[in-house]
């Protein structure tokens, strides 16, 4: 646990600190070290702090992705329906105005009470939801209009008629879509950012995330299934597999975390869409300065690079010829 390690660590920079400095000994490199530690330490979220992230990005009053565009767009025209076999109300995409220039966007959409929440299917997209995503993407291309992502879902929908449906293949030409794009794309979890209903519109130039948001490859209650076959564990999933924003940015995965009120997004809707308002246009003016051809470039080097860890070389204790 965090308190052990602080705990241990504590105890040697103190020995370390009363020890005689002699002639030729050096311990300000090992203190700094330590202290270094202790500091990243004391900055850690709790398991308490990480499940109350948890429970924020859950907040059933926290604001949805048309929340944000009735705060953020204007003049925003929805799109409908995969030109091929359904609407999906659980994927908002359509266009509008961002701080004065035409964008493209789709997002995961929740609902507030039952009637809405069944009917957007508690923000799970099928695979007509992915396809009605891609046409947006398509004309985003077309125009060169930048595209914007929502993230907030629980997952991508895992009943049978999805999956009969072509859910893991649209989820992939979904990515395999985005990879090619020559235009700016910036995505924003601002809630759940779980499994293939995230990675299905996450694949971008820019990850902002909000500071109680999650973002994950399966739900807490998941790995808590899968790893103790009790989802009841969630809390200790969460704890071991760490969603929360402070360890996204520290794996990489993310690029920024945006604030968020005092106490969270649900309390004051306003002020949290201006705060990720204004980290959103920084981004896109950033990345609007960039050719096409190199966003595509980095964008594609930015997911090779993801998860890959260099050893260090250890050398031998013998020496060959010794």
């Amino acid at each position: 646990m965090a308190g052990e390690a602080e705990l241990r660590l504590r105890e040697r920079l103190s020995r370390l600190r009363g020890l005689p400095l002699l002639r030729g000994t050096r311990l300000s490199g090992e203190l700094e070290r330590l202290q270094k530690q202790l500091d990243r330490i004391e900055a850690e979220p709790t398991d308490e702090e990480i499940w109350r992230s948890v429970e924020l990005a859950r907040h059933s009053q926290r604001p949805y992705t048309l929340d944000y565009v009735e705060r953020l767009f204007e003049d925003f025209v929805e799109l409908h329906g995969d030109r091929a076999r359904a609407e999906d109300p659980a994927l908002v995409t359509g266009l509008g105005r961002f701080q004065g220039k035409t964008v493209a966007l789709i997002g995961q959409q929740k609902g507030r009470d039952i009637n809405e929440r069944t009917r957007r299917n508690f923000g799970m997209p099928h695979p007509e939801g992915y396809r009605k995503g891609m046409r947006i993407m398509e004309i985003a291309q077309r125009h060169q209009f930048p595209l914007v992502t929502f993230l907030d879902s629980p997952g991508a929908y895992p009943g049978v008629a999805a999956e009969q449906h072509g859910q893991g293949g649209a989820i992939a030409r979904s990515q395999a879509l985005m990879a090619r794009l020559t235009v700016p794309i910036v995505a924003c979890v601002i809630g759940e950012g779980n499994s293939g209903g995230a990675i299905a519109i996450g694949l971008v130039d820019r990850v902002l995330m909000q500071e109680h948001a999650i973002y994950s490859v399966i739900t807490p209650e998941g790995c808590a299934a899968i790893l103790w076959r009790d989802a009841g564990e969630a809390r200790k999933a969460a704890a071991a597999f760490k969603p929360d924003a402070v360890h996204c940015l520290e794996l990489g995965v993310i690029d920024e975390i945006v604030k968020e009120p005092q106490g969270g997004a649900h309390l004051n809707p306003d002020e949290a869409a201006r705060l990720l308002g204004h980290t959103l246009g920084e981004a896109l003016d950033e990345l609007g300065a960039v050719p096409g051809e190199d966003l595509r470039s980095r964008r594609r080097d930015r997911y090779r690079r993801v998860g890959i860890y260099t050893a260090r070389a250890v050398e031998p204790a013998v020496q060959p010829g010794s």
